[in-house]
């Protein structure tokens, strides 16, 4: 992978030329500094690896984590009750992608290649934002660059399923574009440049948001037809993933993190019931036995309650020393972890869960497997000889749950997804904590940005008195009442 370093030092460069551009026509076209000299692979790069950091770090291991119930706070990380904010910051940055992704798309040395690719990264991350906040600018909201600095905002609905406009025909567009293309990329970060890769990660996604939205449909020939392509994400080595290095500055960003940071997450009560019941050895990986049984002589792992203040964790008398941490690969070793998009193992469970459901013909167990061997195998994890045949993983009662469940478990640190999941499908059920400030209610969304309350007003409380008021516990189109 291209050192991220000389990526944002390309994109710098290029920001700068921009910032002295002219407008004379001339002056323009004869400049070898202007922006029609810049290759559009170094915006490309950037775009990739600053939304894969994000998702993954900034999103997956320090908020939604937390959500996920994957990990319980101890004093600082009030996510974990529930303090939701606007995550506003991530709002931002996604704009500015967004705005990245445009410029690429209209540079001098592009190709309906970059346009296409650059499509699938715009779907991808309008869905991040509908999923977040719920009803959000969309059509028009990289206007700002043509002076529209207040852009309505679309439905949920339109912006998943218009027939022209909408992230499912964006996708199944660019993909049909890309497979009879004879034009090629540069500075791809994540595919090395492979367009059949990237056909498949937008297959995947189309898979992964027609099952998002599959409480509203009545029609999944489209899942099917997904089902019986050969189009779609295979194996490992076909994931969406960016690596981590291991050398500065384009390490896991926990493994340079201080130690209290790193300490405020902790193994929960959750995930330790599920890997006990299961008997998993995924667990050696993604915890660490706690110091007090290393002290004693018998590693063992301990998860804490979520949701609970530190008063209340005092109050119990809980050792922190016999609470789990979070597994080596986030925190001891700089490149173990990927920074993330879409795994093979999340397309084999929502295969499952379709055949499950009756939305395609096929038989729910062959993708059920292969999903859990996925997750094993990226963990590097060998599969216990008699994993399947175990009464808590084999099919027969509660598919659904053992489904669904597994892929829960697939998408830790993987963003918000399991979270949306966990909204559509209501498994598995994560309660509140203890000391949770949400009356004892699951969270479905962020607040708007308080910047769309003072520059977008109008826009902004039109789509709030349409989703049901700018709370945290208003649900999106897709969620079921």
């Amino acid at each position: 992978m291209k050192n991220i370093k000389s990526i944002f030092l390309g994109c710098s460069i290029f920001s700068l030329v921009l910032a002295g551009c002219t407008n004379d026509f001339e002056e323009i076209n004869t400049n070898p500094n202007s922006p029609e000299s810049v290759d559009p692979q170094f915006l490309l790069a950037n775009i990739i690896s600053v939304e894969a950091n994000m998702n993954t770090y900034d999103q997956g291991f320090r908020l939604a984590n937390y959500l996920d119930q994957f990990a319980a706070s101890v004093e600082f990380e009030r996510i974990d009750r529930y303090e939701m904010g606007s995550n506003s910051g991530y709002w931002n940055n996604i704009f500015r992608l967004q705005s990245d992704i445009r410029s690429m798309k209209e540079l001098p040395a592009s190709n309906e290649a970059y346009a296409a690719v650059g499509d699938i990264l715009q779907s991808y991350l309008f869905s991040q934002l509908t999923d977040m906040w719920g009803d959000v600018p969309y059509t028009e909201a990289i206007q700002a660059l043509d002076g529209n600095f207040t852009p309505k905002y679309d439905t949920q609905e339109n912006i998943y399923t218009h027939p022209e406009t909408g992230i499912l025909a964006n996708l199944e567009r660019s993909a049909t574009t890309l497979e009879n293309t004879t034009a090629s990329i540069k500075g791809d970060v994540m595919f090395q440049n492979d367009l059949d890769k990237w056909v498949r990660f937008a297959n995947s996604l189309r898979l992964r948001y027609l099952m998002r939205i599959s409480n509203r449909l009545t029609d999944y020939s489209k899942i099917q037809e997904l089902a019986d392509s050969g189009k779609l994400i295979e194996s490992n080595s076909q994931n969406a993933v960016v690596p981590y290095l291991s050398t500065a500055p384009n390490q896991w960003p926990m493994f340079l993190a201080g130690l209290g940071l790193y300490q405020e997450h902790r193994m929960t009560k959750t995930v330790d019931s599920v890997l006990t019941i299961w008997n998993d050895p995924r667990v050696e990986v993604l915890y660490k036995p706690t110091q007090k049984s290393i002290n004693d002589g018998s590693p063992e792992y301990k998860g804490l309650a979520n949701g609970q203040s530190r008063e209340t964790i005092s109050s119990k008398g809980i050792n922190l020393n016999d609470i789990s941490l979070f597994g080596a690969m986030f925190r001891d070793v700089p490149d173990a972890v990927n920074g993330q998009y879409m795994q093979y193992a999340e397309v084999q469970f929502a295969l499952a869960e379709a055949a499950e459901r009756g939305y395609i013909s096929q038989d729910p167990e062959p993708y059920y497997r292969e999903g859990i061997r996925a997750n094993f195998e990226y963990l590097d994890v060998e599969v216990p000889i008699n994993y399947f045949s175990r009464e808590a993983i084999a099919l027969g009662e509660d598919n659904l749950t053992k489904i669904l469940t597994q892929k829960w478990l697939s998408l830790i640190n993987n963003g918000h997804e399991a979270w949306f999941n966990v909204r559509r499908t209501g498994i598995p059920p994560l309660k509140p904590g203890t000391d949770n400030l949400n009356d004892d209610r699951f969270p479905v969304r962020y607040l708007y940005p308080e910047s769309e309350q003072a520059t977008n007003r109008m826009n902004y409380e039109e789509a709030a008195e349409r989703i049901g008021r700018d709370n945290i516990n208003s649900k999106g189109w897709w969620e079921t009442e």
